[in-house]
């Protein structure tokens, strides 16, 4: 589906930086049929394996991209994290449960990646999409907007040829150093950690035991990450200590002394690289000038100990691209844009946040109070508890209405059983549901319980109602599905809804127990 790009712009929107967050902010406008330009300055995928690993929260903004299966076959189920001293004694464990949002949970809660690999095949996707025109080797050094669009000037790094595309908006998805953000005038705020890391990447031999754990190795002087990465990967991340420098290792050969430290030999791995990073706290003070988004680490920065911070950028760009394909096709007003930074900043500190606390943990910071308290469960809850790492996602703020809380269904990301269709289709649910807005209804017709008011709003976005079956009924109608995994009508009852209304990222943004009324802007 390609979208006729309006007259007087090259493309609808213009990505720069096309690494794992411009992709997925790409391939969601393309595949609505949003005209898109997408400008990087390198030709090749940067070979250095930074992000380690995805959930399934990501996984399903791939589902609905119809790239989940693809991208599947070139990562790994992880197996669960612990936190270890050197001694032995484990600190902590956070074992992983089956996905809520997979299938007949089957589904893995987190996948081990290596990130070069997953890249191409997100950027093969990319190619199959006649909207998408991709411009490697462009570096970006203008970007000028006014009322109507915004013009972006690139120079080919080769030949030094300077050209211009315009398009109505933008997404600066050029990553830390973001030159775009920096072009805009926003300043970053917040801190970068003095310690230098050394990430040690490798090729697997042999397998040792327990190598399919995440093992975060805890000390005071010299903490590592210990990660089994897909492909026969694996990776340490070891800190420097004050009297070492980057220049103190300019081979492997001196490397592998700080393998060898943990037991690693040349029997078990082949190093293949390495490289220096240091952890940043940082946030971008507004995500947002006239016609222009940041996304990604243009707009935060993390460190990595909740290994969240390439998904915190990816689903950047899946929130924004969905409203910015429909505001630009007119289903939605340009007013639903100012949602983004409002739903997606929390999300980005609360990751930060909980990658902080988890690093005091790997850096024998944390008392044991903290320690404690991170694994002290909860009494009497509505929703069965699980850690922050690998509970299920909650949006804090935007498009929602009515209260949120343990209590509640609003802002929470429907889960995804097999369903089955009125024509005795079986699949999952995100498949079976119509691409939008949608009211789901226990067993009723959702709309029955609108006012006229109401329903005059859903309508004016063009929500569907559907009402879901038990599996032990009759369907009346085509407009309903069959909850096969008994999941659904259960989880509605959970939070006392009759029917909720769900986003076209599925997170339910009302429910009858607090009122069906659209949220406002």
């Amino acid at each position: 589906m390609t979208q006729h790009v309006q007259a007087g712009y090259d493309a609808d929107v213009a990505v720069i930086g096309y690494g794992p967050t411009g992709l997925v902010g790409a391939l969601t406008l393309a595949r609505k049929g949003v005209g898109v330009v997408a400008f990087e300055r390198d030709k090749d995928i940067y070979a250095r394996a930074r992000a380690v690993t995805v959930n399934d929260w990501t996984m399903r903004i791939f589902q609905e991209l119809g790239i989940d299966e693809r991208i599947e076959k070139v990562i790994e189920p992880q197996r669960a994290l612990r936190w270890v001293t050197y001694d032995g004694h484990e600190v902590m464990r956070v074992e992983h449960p089956a996905s809520t949002l997979g299938t007949r949970n089957t589904k893995p809660r987190f996948y081990n990646i290596y990130q070069p690999t997953m890249e191409a095949e997100l950027r093969r996707c990319g190619e199959e999409l006649d909207s998408l025109d991709v411009r490697y080797g462009a570096e970006v050094i203008a970007v000028e907007q006014d009322a109507d669009g915004v013009t972006v000037t690139a120079r080919d790094r080769e030949t030094g040829v300077e050209t211009t595309a315009r398009a109505r908006y933008a997404i600066a998805a050029d990553g830390g150093s973001s030159p775009t953000r920096k072009l805009l005038g926003i300043h970053m705020l917040g801190d970068t950690v003095d310690t230098l890391w050394a990430v040690v990447d490798c090729k697997v031999k042999r397998w040792w035991p327990d190598r399919d754990y995440l093992t975060f190795w805890t000390d005071k002087e010299r903490p590592v990450v210990d990660i089994a990465l897909s492909a026969g990967n694996h990776r340490w991340e070891i800190p420097l200590k004050p009297d070492e420098t980057e220049a103190d290792f300019p081979t492997s050969a001196e490397v592998w002394p700080l393998l060898e430290a943990l037991g690693v030999t040349a029997d078990d791995v082949e190093i293949h690289q390495h490289a220096f990073y240091r952890h940043h706290v940082r946030a971008a003070e507004t995500w947002r000038r006239g016609r222009v988004f940041l996304a990604g680490d243009a707009c935060h920065l993390m460190p990595p100990w909740a290994g969240a911070g390439m998904q915190t950028g990816m689903r950047d760009a899946h929130n924004l691209g969905w409203k910015l394909a429909r505001v630009l096709t007119g289903e939605l007003g340009e007013e639903w844009l100012d949602t983004y930074e409002a739903e997606r900043r929390p999300n980005a500190d609360f990751y930060t946040g909980l990658a902080v606390g988890l690093g005091r943990v790997i850096k024998q910071e944390a008392t044991p109070r903290e320690i404690e308290a991170m694994n002290t469960i909860p009494e009497n809850t509505i929703t069965p508890w699980e850690p922050p790492l690998t509970a299920p996602p909650v949006l804090a703020g935007g498009w929602l209405n009515g209260e949120r809380g343990d209590g509640s269904a609003i802002g929470r990301m429907v889960p995804q059983p097999i369903c089955g269709d009125a024509v005795g289709t079986m699949a999952r649910l995100d498949d079976l549901l119509p691409d939008g807005f949608v009211l789901l209804g226990a067993d009723l017709d959702p709309a029955t319980l609108l006012t006229a008011e109401q329903k005059a709003q859903w309508d004016g976005i063009g929500a569907a109602y559907i009402a879901v079956r038990p599996r032990t009924a009759y369907t009346r109608g085509p407009g309903e599905l069959v909850d096969i995994e008994d999941v659904l009508l259960p989880w509605l009852a959970r939070y006392g809804a009759r029917a909720v209304a769900v986003r076209p990222d599925k997170f339910v943004a009302a429910a009858d127990r607090t009122g069906l009324t659209a949220p406002t802007l």
